[in-house]
């Protein structure tokens, strides 16, 4: 059986190995679809009562439909890590061979997670409820071949059944200096006075995107410069900072990060206030940075939790290509076509530095 990647990591385990729900509040909201397909495999007999319409069971192939229409909806309730889902769009098609009825579903949202997992239960419900119509006939029929043959959307893209690159990329050895560092300037932190609620959630995040992060270190608003600048000479892919952008004079993020950087990135640092500023006026007051040091991506995300998950949706679709063009093993001009091409294609229908505000640390 082919699979679409093959990940070093189970993420519905955690660290003990017990099961869990994946937190996607980080993710950014995109327009997701998945295609699956199944086989119900009957007798000739079947098949020409199916066509008549003239099995005990009456209208065999509109049942099914339904029945696999409604239960993409409590895919949710049937699979217990599965997230709540807005559809948008479920399609279920049947195709109707000598022996056979091809099943195939698709289903569309737009939200942070993808509808995989409904399409395949639409398809299974569909060809059990097939089974159902015609066991009166042929109680030997089989449901078999239920896979998943495409996704779009997310921040891997579009993926096609076949199409191996995707696999071959994940089980690759990592590659070298993809490594991130979090650190946390908060001077009450620092003196253990307030817990760090921010450092973890990044790191979180990027051991989601398969970066080696050690444990945030959190100092003192003073110390911030000295920790960015051993950081730095570390060499990690990225590292992300929080607390200490806003305009009281103990912050010193900015300063320090500007000390650091050979060149800024304005735009990914109005992107991020842009975000901000949807639900929270005062992140326009953030005076946090991005930029690159060296092959090192450093960025400043809003601080508060909401901020940094509102940051981190930002990055989520941006830091993976970023992090490929700085390191050299990005292909600037190739980039853009591929990305055109997988739009292109996709089937029809187929239906960082985060910083807290001084009134946030206070």
């Amino acid at each position: 059986m082919d699979t679409m990647t093959e990940s070093t990591h189970l993420t519905h385990l955690d660290a003990d190995g017990r099961a869990r729900m994946i937190d996607v509040g980080h993710k950014a909201e995109t327009s997701r679809v998945a295609v699956a397909s199944g086989r119900f495999v009957t007798t000739r007999k079947v098949l020409t009562l199916v066509r008549a319409d003239n099995l005990p069971k009456a209208d065999v192939l509109a049942t099914a439909r339904i029945a696999g229409i409604s239960a993409a909806k409590k895919t949710s309730e049937l699979i217990p890590l599965c997230h709540q889902v807005p559809l948008s769009s479920v399609k279920i098609d049947f195709r109707l061979g000598e022996d056979t009825i091809e099943i195939e579903a698709s289903a569309k949202t737009r939200g942070q997670t993808g509808v995989e997992m409904e399409a395949l239960t639409a398809v299974t419900i569909a060809g059990l409820t097939l089974h159902d119509m015609v066991k009166a006939v042929d109680p030997g029929a089989t449901l078999t071949d239920v896979r998943l043959d495409s996704k779009s959307g997310g921040k891997r893209g579009h993926w096609t059944r076949g199409d191996t690159s995707e696999a071959e990329q994940s089980s690759a050895p990592d590659a070298p200096g993809r490594t991130a560092r979090v650190i946390v300037a908060s001077t009450q932190g620092a003196a253990g006075l307030r817990e760090d609620t921010t450092g973890p959630v990044i790191a979180a995040w990027l051991g989601e995107l398969g970066y080696d992060t050690t444990a945030p270190l959190v100092v003192a608003d003073a110390d911030i410069a000295d920790a960015l600048a051993t950081a730095v000479r570390e060499q990690p892919a990225v590292i992300i900072t929080t607390g200490g952008t806003g305009v009281s004079r103990t912050d010193e993020t900015p300063e320090a990060t500007a000390a650091v950087l050979d060149r800024e990135l304005p735009g990914i640092a109005e992107a991020l206030r842009r975000r901000g500023a949807e639900t929270t006026p005062s992140a326009a007051l953030s005076r946090g940075l991005a930029g690159t040091a060296g092959r090192t991506v450093v960025i400043n995300l809003p601080g508060s939790t909401g901020g940094v998950r509102d940051g981190l949706a930002v990055l989520a679709d941006l830091l993976d290509h970023l992090v490929d063009q700085v390191s050299g093993s990005g292909l600037h001009e190739a980039s853009a076509p591929a990305a055109n091409t997988s739009a292109a294609t996709a089937p029809e229908g187929s239906t960082s530095t985060a910083s807290l505000p001084a009134a946030d640390r206070a």
